[in-house]
């Protein structure tokens, strides 16, 4: 080979480079994707990412490589500002529940909610109420009643910070019950697991938590659970746990989490996981994994996600006012 081939190749790769840098870039997606849970694995925002990816996988729904990136910290705040660092990249999404509103009403993120782009709400579970399986409270009202008698000293243990989503979750329940709130005795951990350890060892009455995050504790009988802050009861292993509606207590508590993109997402990857997610909802990959996690279908698309934010915003910071949890 002379010089002269040589030469041709190196024009032919030049041209190239300049046709694709002269404005025609390749259609989105065109690059890996990343996933972000804002948490440590194994609880539910890396439980939400990790099957968004296994299904998106399966289902050959998006044409690129897939990762999920754990960002713990804060109770979301370093993932948080993680996605907010990636502003403009189409190639990052973000899983976040209750503590995204929360969070950004309690100053612990430096950012507000509403920087996300909101693609999709997804599905939605519920809070359950648990005791030892030996626990002298039989029912929620018996609870309730030793509550009402004496608030501070029937302790609760739950995986959040006070003023966050499992403290919330008993404090909305009180208020309605007329008790007062601020005389709960609430102990905080980093996570469930520990919560249930606590309880397990006798040093707290009950836990507030996710019902996904002790499931398994209720299958093999180690707890029970007293009440469930669903509209109507849940199927399977929830099936005998009542609503606080049939306790008489009037009120619901939803965990949702949904699926956002970074900061100024375009127009176009917007529609693109638009039309993705909603294909993704209706796979059999997709609901065979909610049946599995014992989570409810709850998608939404990204306008009436939109709206669902405001108006848990504007519900979360009518109770953390109440309990002085605002800022």
């Amino acid at each position: 080979m002379n010089k002269k081939y040589f030469t041709v190749v190196a024009l032919i790769l030049l041209l190239c480079i300049g046709f694709s840098t002269s404005g025609q870039t390749a259609a989105y997606p065109s690059r890996p994707l990343e996933i972000v849970a804002p948490a440590n694995p194994g609880g539910g925002w890396d439980a939400m990412a990790r099957t968004i990816n296994r299904v998106l996988e399966i289902e050959k729904l998006y044409p690129q490589p897939m990762s999920v990136l754990n960002k713990p910290g804060g109770g979301g705040a370093v993932g948080m500002a993680y996605i907010n660092m990636k502003k403009g990249d189409d190639n990052e999404l973000v899983v976040f529940s209750p503590p995204l509103i929360i969070n950004t009403i309690n100053k612990t993120f430096s950012q507000s909610y509403t920087t996300l782009t909101p693609l999709a709400k997804l599905i939605t579970d519920y809070q359950v109420f648990i005791v030892k399986a030996d626990s002298p409270y039989k029912t929620f009202n018996d609870l309730m009643a030793a509550v009402k008698k004496n608030p501070g000293a029937v302790k609760f243990a739950g995986g959040s910070s006070p003023g966050s989503m499992d403290h919330l979750a008993f404090c909305k329940v009180a208020k309605l019950a007329g008790i007062n709130a601020k005389d709960l005795s609430y102990v905080a951990f980093s996570g469930g697991g520990e919560a249930l350890t606590t309880l397990l060892g006798g040093n707290v009455s009950f836990v507030s938590s996710g019902t996904g995050e002790v499931l398994s504790h209720i299958q093999a009988g180690t707890v029970r659970a007293l009440a469930i802050t669903s509209s109507v009861r849940s199927g399977g292993p929830l099936k005998d746990v009542p609503t606080l509606k049939e306790m008489g207590i009037n009120t619901t508590y939803e965990v949702w989490r949904g699926v956002f993109g970074a900061p100024g997402m375009s127009k176009e990857a917007q529609a693109f996981w638009a039309t993705t997610i909603k294909k993704m909802v209706g796979t059999k990959t997709w609901k065979e994994s909610l049946e599995k996690l014992q989570w409810v279908d709850a998608y939404d698309d990204a306008t009436g996600f939109a709206k669902f934010l405001k108006d848990e915003e504007k519900s979360y910071s009518e109770l953390m006012t109440d309990l002085g949890f605002a800022k």
